[in-house]
């Protein structure tokens, strides 16, 4: 029988072949304090055993359909996640008898920070937008999770250079919302723009993608 380690890597590679562009790992526990959860004043895991298998599928701007976000639907994108992590959690179950289940995506019904478990996982790093920037594919990724009853090793990562480095700040000069104009990135200038978007009582909303789209980050390594 393979250990933790052993099956989380097989999970990670069960989880590109189901679909998945980029997979990853992160002990449960260290999302209780990741740094969304400490400056939102939340709990950023519900547990602080197993491990949480972060999913990402690429958006591309050529398929604007995966992004239209539905009221009790979400987006495209986010079922095709979804179905992602339920055939993975089953596959988990099947093969090795481990307990999993698939993370909701609202912290409000039971998520997890998303973009703080990619970057603990290794998957990318977080950048001046906000939005995980991953080589290869840049901030065009969106984040799903299945969380597994294995242990997994809480290893250092890599040095990387800081993604935004050298960058004349595209992100800042496109936005919209001008969320960046205290010198960092603002949520709340953000959010105000998607609550209005949803507001609008459109069946299909296309959120603002501004900064994401007028990143150049892709084949950074």
């Amino acid at each position: 029988m393979p250990d933790d380690r052993e099956i989380i890597g097989a999970a990670i590679r069960k989880a590109r072949e189901l679909g998945a562009d980029v997979a990853g790992a992160v002990p449960a526990a260290k999302l209780i304090d990741c740094p969304s959860a400490v400056a939102d004043g939340y709990r950023g895991s519900r547990t602080d055993r197993g491990t949480y298998i972060v999913l990402g599928l690429y958006h591309d701007p050529e398929d604007p359909e995966l992004d239209l976000w539905e009221a009790g639907r979400g987006t495209p994108g986010d079922r095709i996640l979804a179905d992602i992590g339920k055939q993975l959690a089953r596959w988990l179950q099947e093969k090795y008898g481990t307990g999993t289940r698939v993370i909701p995506y609202r912290m409000q019904d039971g998520g997890i920070y998303l973009k703080d478990a990619a970057c603990m996982a290794g998957i990318g790093r977080m950048g001046r937008s906000n939005l995980v920037l991953v080589p290869g594919f840049g901030p065009k990724i969106r984040f799903r999770a299945v969380w597994a009853d294995l242990e997994c090793p809480d290893e250092e990562l890599p040095e990387r250079d800081l993604p935004c480095a050298g960058c004349e700040g595209h992100c800042v000069h496109v936005c919209p919302m001008d969320a960046f104009s205290a010198g960092r990135y603002s949520r709340e200038r953000c959010l105000a723009r998607m609550n209005a978007d949803k507001a609008s009582g459109r069946e299909r909303i296309d959120h603002c993608r501004a900064c994401e789209l007028a990143c150049p980050a892709r084949d950074e390594e």
